[in-house]
Parts: structure tokens; C-alpha cells; sequence
């Protein structure tokens, strides 16, 4: 895919400076336990099946939201991590199918010992059955679920923004807390614990904490947009898309390992220094700095050839313009990202669309693999 490597390989989004989110994480105990809160240890238990599927929403917002709620809380689970080192921490994870749970690959990456906790049950030992770090996903495996939790949907199509969403999860250790808020928007990108950006992930102001990580981040029809992975001040909370889910986890499942869409190249956002350099139309579009030797887009796209300064700022020049990738149009890096990778696949041929030398041309390039870049 995209290249985001401290040396080399680095993914670079634009010229200037791109804040990064922090992953919401585990909260961690240097005790090597985590406390129980008085409200946890007093909860009653229950047996009874709910329904997943909230079929038409209350109209009272706080209904609206106790409904959804009740559709999934019996799904999602607390994680409890200890580590090699005896520290413990805790994050959330939720009901993929019979067998499997769905988390952050940041919350289960050190764990020595696993276990989770439903609402209706106690501590359960669980194991990792695949983790992939360039999309923060992991998969683990049970022995059973209770009969409440039921598997929890991913939605279809991306959410429109705006939509209402809900969080649910454990932060701060917190079992069974919500937070709600809309979708404030979509094809984002964030900082992974590998090497590379994760595409396409949802953006939301529903409150996101430490000990969220891993959980779901719902519709209020109780169907999963995203899986919660960051959070940051300012009602900034980012989601792994159910899109990206719904292609990394059954390989998760079936290998324990998920392939990545690859072009290798470097490149920046076209910005209007850009444009001027390099005497573009518009301020639109992906800028090709480099093709990496060896790579899926070595001889093919085409680098940047010189350096022009425009008001005091070293601008490359020569090099070509993405505009499109398989018809679907890629005017920031962000979207050029996520249709890498959700509408290419690995070892496929790919349409690309550029501008070079003031003129379009459509080229093909055989997509590769992550891998390829290690």
C-alpha cells in the first residue's frame, strides 16, 4: 500500500505538519490488577437473550439510546491483559461470531495471560487468533459465548455523516459504559502501532477513552460502523471502518495474518504550492515524490524530477498527479488510501489515472503486498 516508514518508506500526507491521534488503549495497572469498581461488583446478572436489532428506535433521544444500548451491551466484553512483565491492563472487544471476538491488536499485543468478562458472566480465558497491526485488528477465540451474546452485525455501507452513533465499552475499566455522538466524519486516517496509516477510518465526537479500545462503535439500529482504536481531546474519536473489518478479520480467522493493497511510492497532497510548481489547474489530487525501486510502481508512475522553491518552500516538480484509482476519484491521500484498500486486491491489476506533463494518461499496475516493503 501506501509507504509509512521512518526510513525509506515513509507516508507522507501533505507538506505540512499532521497531528496524530493516540491509540485509546488499555488502561493499565502497574499493580498487575484492575480494580473493580463498586458499581461492577454489585451489577446483577442476567441469562436473558436480547435481541441484537433495535427494529424502530424510540423517538425520545434517551430511549433511543437505552434501546440501543440494551441490543448490544450483552455483546460487548471487557479484556483483561497481563503482560510478561506482570502489569495488567484492560480494553474492549465484542461478539464477532459463535467462536470469535473481535479487539485492537494495541490492547492484546503484549499479553501473556488473556481473559474477558461479559455483563452476564465472570472472567473467562481467551486466545489471540490473529492480529494485524496496519489496521489495528485482532481476533480472538473462546470457548463459547453466554446465550445473551449475540454476534453483532458490521454495517453494509459507510455511514453517512452526521449519523448518530454510539460507543460502547469499558474505559478508564469502566464494563458496560456508552457515550453518544455522530459521525463527524469519514476516509480519515490514523497512526497505527505498525508501520504503516490506517485508511478509511470513521470519525467521531462520542466521548472515546483509555479501555475503550476494541469495542464498538454502533448505529442506532445496534449495527457496528466501526471498531473504537483512538481517541484525542477535543471530541476527536477514530474508528476502524467495518468496511476495513469486514476484509481483515475472516482472513484473521482463516490465517491469522491479512495481506495489504501496496503501490509503493511516496507522496504528498496537492497543495497550492504544488499546484503553482508544477503549473496544475487545481489544487487537487495525489503527488507521486518517489517510486520505490523494486516496487509495484517502480517503472510504471513516475517521481518527482527536480525541486522548485515557491514563497521560500522546496516544491517537487515533475513528478505525476493521481487523480484516480479503479474510476474512483482520489483528490487527498486520505481517499486515495482508502480505495487502495478497499477496492484493490492483492497481485490484481489496478487502473490508475495521473497527470503528467499536463496531459492524462491511464496506467495499470499490479498491486502487491505489504510484505513486499519489510
Amino acid at each position: 500500500m501506501l509507504a509509512d516508514r521512518p526510513s525509506r518508506r515513509r507516508f507522507l500526507h501533505s507538506l505540512g505538519a499532521m497531528a496524530v491521534l493516540g491509540l485509546a488503549g488499555c488502561v493499565e495497572s502497574p499493580t498487575g490488577d484492575v480494580a473493580t469498581s463498586a458499581s461492577e461488583q454489585s451489577a446483577p446478572t442476567t441469562n436473558t437473550t436480547v435481541e441484537n436489532q433495535v427494529d424502530e428506535p424510540a423517538t425520545d433521544d434517551r430511549s433511543r439510546y437505552a434501546d440501543v444500548y440494551r441490543s448490544v451491551s450483552d455483546s460487548v466484553v471487557q479484556i483483561r491483559v497481563i503482560t510478561p512483565f506482570g502489569t495488567a491492563g484492560t480494553g474492549s472487544g465484542f461478539v464477532y461470531d459463535e467462536r470469535h471476538l473481535v479487539t485492537n491488536e494495541h490492547v492484546v499485543s503484549n499479553a501473556e495471560e488473556l481473559y474477558v468478562r461479559y455483563p452476564s458472566t465472570g472472567w473467562r480465558e481467551a486466545s489471540v487468533v490473529g492480529t494485524d497491526s496496519d489496521s489495528d485488528l485482532a481476533v480472538l477465540s473462546v470457548d463459547e459465548h453466554p446465550p445473551a451474546a449475540g454476534s453483532l452485525s458490521l454495517v453494509e455501507d459507510e455511514p453517512a455523516v452526521g449519523t448518530e452513533v454510539v460507543a460502547i465499552g469499558n474505559p478508564y475499566g469502566l464494563s458496560g459504559s456508552v457515550s453518544a455522538g455522530i459521525v463527524s466524519g469519514v476516509d480519515r486516517t490514523l497512526s497505527s502501532p505498525g508501520e504503516f496509516s490506517i485508511p478509511d477510518t470513521i470519525q467521531t465526537d462520542a466521548a472515546v477513552n483509555p479501555g475503550n479500545s476494541g469495542g464498538p462503535l454502533v448505529n442506532l439500529e445496534g449495527e457496528v460502523v466501526g471498531v473504537i482504536s483512538a481517541g484525542q481531546g477535543d471530541n476527536i474519536g477514530l474508528a476502524i471502518s467495518s468496511a476495513l473489518t469486514r476484509n481483515v478479520v475472516p482472513a484473521l480467522i482463516e490465517t491469522g495474518s491479512y495481506e495489504h493493497p501496496y503501490l509503493g511510492i511516496r507522496l504528498l497532497d496537492v497543495t497550492p504550492a504544488v499546484a503553482e510548481a508544477n503549473d496544475l489547474s487545481e489544487a487537487s489530487g495525489v503527488y507521486v515524490t518517489e517510486t520505490i525501486e523494486g516496487d509495484p510502481s517502480d517503472g510504471v508512475l513516475q517521481g518527482a524530477t527536480e525541486e522548485t522553491v515557491v514563497n521560500g518552500q522546496s516544491i517537487p516538480v515533475g513528478g505525476d498527479v493521481i487523480t484516480h484509482i479503479e474510476g474512483e476519484p482520489t483528490p487527498t491521500s486520505q481517499q486515495l488510501g482508502s480505495v487502495l484498500a478497499l477496492e484493490t486486491q492483492v497481485g490484481q491489476p489496478a487502473t490508475i489515472r495521473v497527470l503528467r506533463d499536463g496531459a492524462t494518461e491511464t496506467l495499470e499496475v499490479t498491486i502487491g503486498s505489504r510484505s513486499e516493503a519489510e
